[in-house]
């Protein structure tokens, strides 16, 4: 086959990109088209194979201002050229999906999420009251062109990444889509073999949905030690207002990441993410997570109920963590507490099981299975309207009456 990828932009690495990173390794002949192309953003890899970027590539700055440019982006996308292509893969945030194929060509999206500030996260990302105001005629155009490009003439098979992303989808363009969640490579983190020291782990990207201020606050509340890593626009201000038991190193390696994990006693989760890496890396490193039971946590997150009369080794005990329902810091300190309460069932070898269940390999036959339904629909022959029947016209009959 001929295959293409799509993404968004490349501009930095992040969960999308891990997931493109392994797309790129299992069709090494692909071609990749994006939006904007930041040199050295991405591995080797993905940036050694042919990268065909939009007109917007060509503006002076484009790769760390492209935000700037979301009007623009339906007119970019649409205007790259699939002919000849067999397959195309897109990975997609905002607009990738929205590309034109021709028809016969199968097009499978794997879906992070519908484009997030025009539909579910408005106010997060636009704001209220004269921004919001200003801001709505493009939120609405948005909208219609992510309706629009939603359908089967353009996407053949939706694939969600969670079950969450599966609702949305169903929700904002009435299309089904199964569940395929992510390949996550655990190979850089080894299981914990000793018991956790004293402190809790916290890894934020410190934008305001990641919701580190609230686990911040719960913490000063415990008098726990907290552990946070990470950066992003917001930490300054977060960690200003921090207390001495709450400690911020930024930015770590993998092989710092992964002995953080291991040393931990739980991965603190305040936010709603559509899958959840970092919860499922935790895991694999045999410690449990404290997190907002919505999103992709549901499914990543087998989490702990308490039963009345009912103790934990009696019921053969398989969580994986405890979750709170509020994103209040009076939640997340009830279930540090009952998190604390159990602790000592949670067994490191079966979470690592657990999260290995995430292989890249499922990934892999899951989506295969997708891939081969969109070919086979994509090549099927498309039912044509019915010619009017003719019949033969009788003595004095016109030819229009036997229609």
């Amino acid at each position: 086959m001929k295959v293409a990828l799509v993404h968004d932009w490349l501009v930095g690495y992040r969960g999308g990109e891990r997931v493109l990173h392994h797309l790129a390794s299992r069709f090494p002949d692909a071609d990749l088209y994006t939006l904007v192309h930041e040199p050295g953003s991405v591995p080797e890899e993905i940036e050694a194979r042919s990268i065909h970027t939009s007109v917007l590539d060509r503006i002076p700055g484009s790769g760390k201002h492209y935000r700037k440019f979301l009007p623009l982006f339906p007119w970019a996308i649409r205007r790259f050229d699939f002919t000849g292509y067999d397959l195309v893969l897109s990975t997609s945030h905002a607009v990738a999906k929205s590309v034109r194929v021709p028809p016969g060509v199968a097009h499978v999206d794997y879906c992070f999420t519908p484009m997030r500030y025009v539909w579910d996260h408005v106010d997060t990302y636009v704001g209220q009251g004269s921004r919001r105001v200003l801001a709505g005629p493009l939120i609405k155009g948005l909208r219609r062109f992510d309706v629009r490009t939603s359908c089967e003439e353009s996407v053949t098979r939706f694939v969600a990444i969670s079950t969450d992303i599966a609702e949305r989808i169903h929700r904002h363009y009435g299309r089904t889509a199964r569940v395929v969640a992510p390949p996550v490579d655990l190979s850089w983190i080894q299981a914990a073999e000793t018991p956790a020291e004293d402190f809790y782990l916290l890894v934020g990207g410190f934008v305001p949905y990641k919701r580190e201020a609230l686990a911040i606050e719960a913490f000063r509340r415990l008098g726990r030690r907290l552990v946070v890593v990470g950066d992003g626009p917001m930490r300054a201000r977060v960690e200003r207002d921090a207390p001495e038991h709450i400690e911020f190193l930024g930015r770590v390696s993998d092989e710092a990441l992964a002995d953080l994990y291991r040393r931990a006693r739980a991965l603190i989760y305040p936010q709603h993410e559509d899958f959840g890496l970092v919860a499922v890396e935790a895991q694999g490193a045999g410690r449990p997570v404290i997190g907002f039971g919505r999103g992709g946590l549901v499914d990543t997150v087998r989490p702990y109920v308490a039963q009345e009369g009912v103790t934990p080794d009696s019921v053969g005990f398989d969580a994986t963590g405890v979750f709170f329902h509020e994103q209040t810091p009076e939640a997340i300190c009830e279930a540090v507490t009952r998190f604390e309460e159990v602790e000592a069932y949670f067994d490191p070898p079966a979470l690592r099981r657990w999260a290995e269940s995430f292989s890249p390999a499922r990934f892999d036959a899951e989506l295969d299975l997708e891939v081969a339904a969109a070919l086979t629909r994509a090549r099927a022959p498309r039912p044509r309207e019915p010619f009017p029947t003719l019949t033969k016209p009788r003595s004095g009959q016109s030819l229009e009456s036997t229609r």
